[in-house]
């Protein structure tokens, strides 16, 4: 019978902390037993583990989505109040989900109610929860969307990703919508549009926050470890990419989609830094090599929004004719010590073990002195342009947000029948490479 994995806990925090901070933990006490830390390692290496019968785990159910609650007729402020305590909102109002309203959201697709859209993972409970075209049009209801938004809820919901995601640091996530599903529901692209302007864009965001937390995944010390959190997660960065404006090829064509399909892409990361002015004398190369440094990559991934200003710029008078010959440029001249890069904690946390393996370029980065230049962002495949903005101002966002993948919102239409789905491009695209 195999001996019992034994866990040692140190204190908290971790990032962010000296090594000699890091030193006093391994000689304090384990937080959990009160014992000295350096001791219980040295016990677990050189002491025989009793073997204990282990304990059987509760084993994984796979159970069907929460039932239909029929709540009693009462006052809207009482209603609202109970939804927000027993956990089922963002803590804004909603509309309340009465039956004439979901009905009226189920006739946005031609999919039935009862055909499972998602499932997430409840660890309280280890139960695989399956959720349903019904279940997401009552989130679509109080997240106050139409129902010719709801197509695009359901792909949102079919990609199986939070927007919050249960991690101790404060995750944010973009959704990019493209297609001509963007013009038909009056999404912003152009002036202002991250700005709390449009309902279309913000009705969106908010639905796949409202997914996650009716998902369980907004439960402070279960389910939810942020520190400090994210406003962005209100409405999680809506956009729809400006496609009649842009110089280049949509978003979605770059990853394998017809420019007649409507698309939704997720993006997930950490850092977002605005750009401060237009009127620089360097190339955007030469500013976002200042900048992207202050932030090093995993795997190389960075996503660039920028206005059609800054990609007609970068296309008629800086020769780059495609999205691609710009992220092949930044690949090659962003550079930084590779000091900088290897005492960043989460690079140290999440990249110096591949450099252990052996996973080139990190190996060979390892082995040079801080002084020297590398280049992070080696993998331009990592590298996401898009084009968002008003042609008011040439400026543009820089982040480390990864691509997590996209999924075509034309199967979940009213009017899109199966044949037209047959080839299966109507399905999830997932490319999980930038964030593993």
């Amino acid at each position: 019978m195999a001996a019992s994995l034994p866990f040692i806990y140190t204190p908290h925090p971790v990032i962010g902390l000296s090594p000699e901070a890091l030193d006093k933990y391994i000689v304090g006490n384990d937080p959990d037993t009160g014992k000295p830390i350096i001791n219980e390692i040295i016990d677990v290496l050189t002491k025989p583990v009793s073997e204990k019968k282990p304990q059987p785990e509760s084993p994984v159910t796979v159970k069907a989505g929460p039932p239909r609650i029929l709540l009693e007729p009462d006052t809207e402020d009482n209603l609202q109040r109970l939804f927000y305590e027993k956990g089922w909102t963002d803590g804004l109002p909603i509309i309340l989900p009465t039956e004439e309203r979901v009905q009226a959201m189920l006739a946005g697709t031609n999919a039935a109610p009862d055909e499972v859209v998602a499932e997430s993972f409840q660890f309280a409970t280890r139960e695989i929860v399956k959720y349903t075209v019904g279940h997401i049009a009552v989130i679509a209801v109080m997240a106050g969307a139409r129902p010719e938004y709801f197509p695009v809820i359901l792909a949102i919901a079919a990609t199986k990703q939070p927007s919050l995601m249960p991690s101790t640091t404060p995750f944010e996530a973009m959704l990019l919508v493209n297609g001509p599903i963007r013009n038909e529901i009056g999404m912003n692209c152009g002036i202002g549009a991250f700005s709390a302007v449009n309902m279309a864009n913000s009705v969106l965001g908010r639905a796949w926050t409202l997914m996650s937390i009716c998902h369980g995944f907004a439960k402070p010390r279960s389910t939810l470890w942020s520190s400090q959190g994210n406003n962005h997660t209100y409405n999680n960065l809506c956009v729809g990419e400006n496609e009649e404006r842009s110089v280049w090829e949509p978003f979605h064509v770059g990853k394998g989609f017809k420019a007649e399909e409507s698309v939704v892409s997720i993006f997930r990361g950490w850092a977002f830094l605005n750009s401060y002015g237009a009127a620089s004398k360097r190339s955007l190369i030469e500013e976002l090599n200042i900048q992207l440094p202050a932030m090093p990559p995993i795997n190389s991934s960075a996503t660039i929004i920028m206005d059609p200003l800054v990609a007609r710029n970068l296309k008629e008078n800086e020769g780059f004719n495609t999205k691609q010959d710009f992220c092949r440029a930044m690949s090659e001249n962003i550079k930084m010590p590779a000091g900088q890069y290897w005492k960043t904690d989460h690079i140290d946390m999440l990249v110096a073990s591949q450099a252990y393996k052996g996973v080139e370029p990190y190996a060979s980065w390892k082995k040079v002195p801080d002084d020297e230049l590398i280049a992070p962002y080696h993998n331009p495949d990592n590298i996401n342009i898009v084009v968002v903005g008003g042609e008011t101002s040439p400026l543009w966002k820089a982040t480390d947000f990864g691509y997590s993948g996209s999924a075509s919102i034309d199967k979940w239409r009213a009017n899109t029948s199966d044949d037209e789905c047959a080839d299966g491009t109507c399905g999830l695209q997932d490319e999980l490479g930038d964030y593993d």
